[in-house]
């Protein structure tokens, strides 16, 4: 079943209306009700206070002993009651006969509601509902007392229930209005808050933004290069894996000072500029690390900075092995290339029927090949070592050299950890950088010999070259350096091979062979440090 998703600015919208209205019927129903109280409360009390101050009158009371007390006391109490704005001013004696009422056809009546048994009986002074002539009222009762403190009749003052009703109904209707107001102002909030919010997020929805969470995380971890992106005061806001392994970071590095952790003048210089860097060199903890980095920018500038790092160790390796395995392409077609100027040649010799220098050629590429062969196939196990060394050998014949492998070496097959590019760079660079030092000579030779014995693999790459100085012996593996003249960019195939011997805990040492010419020797160790299952 497909789930309806709802828009966040409808989600505030709803919340906001909801709880609105909640919150007002609770407010008006409470200010109604205490409104109601208060109301009723306020009318009763001056309600009797008139009648309080009613009966304290003297005229009043003088009244009471005149043949016609109503003569006097109607007067009165009707003009209290227009000044007042009460319901009614009755005034009775203490028979209940009225001597005053809004209707004078109910004078000389009794009074009605029989509320008035406390005032006439106890002398109290006290509040009432009741219904009475003119319907249900609120009143204020209070007995009037002579000189002598005897009571001689009653002041009841009210006011009718329907004109209190009427008050909180009009009191009600102006508080609906106010509310209602205040709704409609809440509801153009909400309506404004979800829009600021959606400009926030770019106008994606909460659930977008979680996805777009989970994709990043995911891309984070599957790049091989390292991401990190601080914001604009230089305090780290993301970091992947491979970013705290290349630079050697450990634990939690969020809201971290950029400062520090390490050489960051390349992100500080896009947060001010806003211009990108694009492959800058770093060197960092023994690491030349190659860093891209690009501004974080939205309509009010620049937020940040994203960095991304790659260890120009791993891309210059790669690019020698790249380099290394086309060099032992190049060897197997030069190989191809030497066979077949002598398959045309042994061709020629029988065209002309020169059957004895043919068989004599055969006999002779035989023989070397079969010793060559014998060792190559029989005493070098390992497919890789036979397949460089046949490439090596087809080259050297090209080139008229003589490249002899030593017949008491032995090797079986190399451990796992020692991979086939390993070798191309070691091998191919070390004998390469003999036949360029032979070459042109007499006698050109280069010598192979490699054994296993022990705990070491060793190779060892003689020639009978020109050789070097003792005192050049340090200079020879570094990057650049080169005793060769020419216009190629040189001085690199040692110091490659150096890198991949270092990369497998090998050594590598160079001397000068006594008969003239150079040796290198390689020690590669079988098993790598900390593996004892290595083999």
């Amino acid at each position: 079943m497909k789930t309806i998703k709802v828009s966040l600015q409808t989600k505030i919208f709803m919340l906001v209306l909801i709880l609105s209205l909640i919150l007002i019927l609770l407010l008006t129903g409470f200010y109604s009700y205490t409104e109601s109280k208060q109301i009723e409360e306020n009318k009763g009390r001056l309600a009797l206070e008139i009648s309080k101050t009613i009966s304290y009158i003297p005229t009043i009371i003088d009244a009471f002993q005149s043949s016609d007390p109503s003569k006097t006391i109607q007067p009165i109490a009707e003009k209290i009651r227009k000044e007042t704005g009460a319901e009614f001013v009755v005034i009775g004696n203490n028979d209940r006969i009225r001597y005053s009422h809004p209707d004078k056809s109910k004078i000389g009546r009794k009074m009605t509601g029989g509320d008035s048994a406390r005032a006439l009986e106890k002398g109290e002074y006290y509040i009432s509902k009741a219904k009475g002539s003119l319907g249900p009222s609120i009143r204020g009762k209070s007995p009037i007392f002579n000189q002598q403190g005897e009571i001689i009749g009653i002041v009841s003052v009210g006011f009718l229930l329907e004109d209190v009703n009427q008050q909180i109904t009009s009191n009600l209707r102006r508080v609906l209005i106010v509310s209602l107001f205040a709704l409609f102002i809440s509801l153009i909030g909400s309506i404004l808050l979800g829009r600021n919010i959606r400009r926030d997020t770019m106008g994606l929805e909460p659930y977008e933004i979680a996805t777009l969470y989970k994709e990043k995380n995911a891309v984070l971890h599957s790049v091989k290069e390292g991401i990190l992106a601080i914001n604009q005061e230089g305090y780290i806001t993301m970091m992947n894996q491979q970013a705290k392994e290349l630079l050697q970071m450990q634990g939690s590095v969020r809201n971290r000072k950029v400062d520090g952790q390490f050489p960051s003048s390349y992100l500080y210089e896009v947060l001010k500029t806003g211009n990108s860097q694009t492959d800058k060199e770093m060197v960092w903890n023994d690491k030349t690390v190659i860093v891209n980095c690009t501004p974080i920018v939205d309509e009010n500038g620049i937020k940040g900075v994203v960095a991304s790092f790659r260890d120009k160790t791993d891309i210059e390796q790669m690019i020698n092995t790249i380099s290394e395995v086309k060099r032992y392409s190049e060897d197997l077609r030069a190989q191809t290339h030497e066979f077949t100027n002598k398959l045309y040649f042994l061709l020629g010799l029988l065209q002309l029927g020169e059957y004895k220098e043919a068989i004599e050629m055969i006999q002779g590429e035989t023989q070397a090949l079969q010793f060559q062969n014998s060792v190559v196939f029989n005493q070098i196990k390992d497919t890789k070592i036979q397949a460089i060394l046949l490439g090596k050998l087809g080259k050297a014949s090209e080139k008229k050299i003589t490249f002899e492998i030593n017949s008491d070496s032995y090797l079986e097959a190399l451990p796992s950890h020692i991979k086939l590019s390993n070798l191309i760079v070691i091998l191919g660079n070390l004998i390469d950088n003999a036949f360029e030092s032979v070459y042109g000579r007499v006698d050109p030779a280069v010598k192979f010999f490699g054994t296993d014995i022990g705990s070491d693999i060793i190779f060892e790459i003689s020639d009978n070259g020109k050789g070097f100085d003792e005192a050049d012996i340090p200079l020879l593996f570094e990057r650049g350096y080169s005793s060769k003249k020419g216009s190629e960019p040189r001085g690199f195939g040692l110091s490659n091979a150096e890198e991949a011997v270092l990369e497998l805990n090998g050594i590598i040492e160079a001397q000068s062979n006594p008969d003239g010419g150079a040796i290198f020797t390689v020690y590669l160790p079988k098993k790598l440090q900390g593996d004892e299952n290595v083999e």
